[in-house]
């Protein structure tokens, strides 16, 4: 059933992707030539009309080279919004280029700006609210996936609760294969003898295999099993507590290899773009600030004594120290290199507390981006006392400085700022490093300025 749900659903979104792609070209039209009131020449709504026609294959072509008719069930809608705006890019180039080797039409460049902006916008806004309805759908009990699991330890029972948390994937397990009856409240569906059988019988829609490590023997069995009885087949490695969430593939001579602790910062050119963001995006946003660091400035000066930039030890980048830069919003005082703030921290001053409810204490750090030694987007960099203190309590605490540290980062968008948990930021800081892209950093700058820009305490 579940195929032909999806089927179902890969028609409709065809369908209406067409239709979005012929009225982005519409609408690229009316915006270029009625509300900005240009000249159209010769070249008519109705040519405009029919371009879009003739694009509509190609795009809805690249759409399915990039994956966008693959189920998204699992898969967060950022990935998804990058897949939109690639395959977009690709189709505009090609458009492009088409037009400028015949040469036959004049067309407007501006209107295929628009209409480069507007299929993307069209294109996400309907995936993200099918998204939501799909969702709500699953959650009544429809478009079900039906899964049978093979295993009955502990990754088994941590695959169970990951399901039943999180009902709007619409899984439902019909049973489990296992040596022994060790699951209570799950059908035991027969032991490893009778796998094909069993498969055969039930007819699932997908066998999730969720071995221990002195099980994995039987893997090829049920593959075996699965590709006899034509039942997708996934796989958890008793080994996936200790893999990211994005692995990389390599391979040697046709031997796989599993990138451990895959870095798409790592790459020269995501590198290269970063930087960039982060140069450019800091110089803008120290322009505009000025008038606002000149207050700031004014403020800590006549608030108490002391200096007016606070300089900490951080570590950043390689786990490199530098020095970072934050306008003095406490007392000056002994404990500033090792003492956690708080919400009521008698060491603030009553001007610093206001900085610091708004963030405008981090300004300087803009100056820090600009150096390099920080990024707009990243982890927190914390103190060596700190680092020294977590990185033998914490699991994977030092991942996080094999990327530049940030000014805002998704665990500080996500709530986890000042006394908060440390497991939780570094979950956080890891998933963001193993999924960074440009438009992650982009959601990210935004939601800061949206939610976390006014916040409680900041480390």
């Amino acid at each position: 059933m579940i195929k032909e749900n999806q089927k179902v659903l890969n028609q409709f979104n065809i369908f209406t992707d067409g239709v979005i792609i012929l009225l982005a070209m519409v609408l690229a039209y009316i915006i270029r030539f009625t509300v900005f009131q240009g000249e159209s020449g010769h070249v008519t709504l109705k040519i405009y009309i029919s371009l879009g026609l003739v694009v509509i294959p190609l795009y809805l072509l690249i759409y399915t080279g990039f994956g966008l008719y693959e189920s998204f069930r699992q898969k967060d809608f950022l990935k998804e919004f990058e897949l939109i705006i690639k395959s977009n890019l690709l189709g505009i180039v090609f458009l492009l280029t088409c037009l400028f080797m015949f040469k036959k039409i004049d067309l407007s460049r501006w209107t295929l700006v628009f209409f480069f902006i507007f299929n993307i916008v069209g294109t996400a806004c309907k995936r993200y609210f099918m998204r939501d309805i799909l969702k709500k759908y699953r959650q009544k009990g429809y478009n079900i996936k039906h899964i049978i699991l093979i295993g009955a330890g502990p990754l088994a029972k941590e695959y169970l609760n990951a399901v039943y948390k999180n009902k709007a994937l619409g899984f439902s397990v019909l049973g489990y294969i296992s040596a022994s009856k060790a699951l209570k409240h799950l059908r035991y569906l027969g032991d490893y003898d009778n796998i094909y059988e069993t498969l055969d019988l039930f007819n699932a829609d997908e066998v999730v295999v969720a071995l221990e490590a002195d099980e994995f023997q039987l893997l090829p069995k049920i593959i075996s099993s699965c590709e006899k009885s034509g039942t997708k087949l996934s796989v958890i490695p008793f080994y996936s507590r200790y893999m990211p969430s994005n692995p990389y593939m390599d391979e040697i001579e046709g031997i796989p290899l599993i990138n451990m602790r895959r870095i798409p910062l790592d790459n020269l050119l995501n590198a290269m773009a970063k930087r960039t963001m982060d140069i450019i995006g800091s110089l803008v946003l120290i322009l505009f600030s000025v008038p606002i660091m000149l207050v700031t400035v004014i403020g800590t000066k006549l608030s108490s004594p002391g200096s007016i930039i606070f300089k900490q030890e951080r570590i950043g980048l390689n786990k490199k120290s530098f020095t970072m830069y934050k306008f003095r919003s406490m007392r000056v005082n002994a404990v500033e290199e090792t003492g956690w703030t708080t919400l009521d921290d008698p060491r603030k001053t009553k001007f610093g507390s206001f900085i610091r409810k708004f963030s405008i204490d981090e300004l300087p750090q803009f100056f820090n981006v600009l150096k390099g030694d920080m990024s707009l987007v990243g982890p927190r960099p914390e103190t060596p006392f700190f680092v020294d203190q977590f990185k033998e309590s914490i699991p994977l605490y030092m991942v996080k400085h094999q990327v530049r540290p940030g000014i805002t980062g998704w665990a500080q968008v996500n709530g986890l700022r000042g006394d908060t948990s440390i497991e939780k930021r570094i979950q956080h800081d890891i998933y963001y490093i193993e999924n960074w892209t440009i438009i992650f950093d982009i959601r990210i700058l935004f939601l800061t300025l949206f939610k976390g820009v006014i916040n409680g305490e900041k480390l």
